[in-house]
């Protein structure tokens, strides 16, 4: 099986790449504060649920990715919920990226 197999890659890298979409929207002051941070937070999901993938094989390695997986998802949820109340997200577009961070 290869990493990009897994459902939690595949959402993981297409919530990235949808958030890579939207933040292009946000105010030109927003550039190297909350669209930086929420796509590298974004990315770094994907990134760091594929090192745990190869270290699968070391119970305490694979654990403890998995954990840093988990709070790079929570920080880009806190970049979500700064977006939609700073009013760059409508209720709609925040609704389906949170959905889909949540079954991340």
């Amino acid at each position: 099986m290869d990493y990009r197999d897994l459902l939690a890659y595949k959402k993981s890298f297409a919530l990235a790449m949808m958030i890579f979409k939207v933040s292009k929207e946000f105010p030109m002051e927003e550039k190297y504060s909350l669209t930086d941070q929420i796509r590298r937070s974004s990315r770094s999901v994907t990134v760091t649920l594929t090192e745990a993938y190869r270290k699968r094989t070391y119970p305490k390695n694979f654990f403890s990715k998995l954990t840093d997986t988990e709070a790079e998802n929570s920080e880009t949820q806190v970049w979500l919920d700064f977006s939609f109340s700073c009013g760059y997200l409508n209720d709609e577009k925040y609704s389906e990226l949170t959905s889909l961070n949540d079954e991340i």
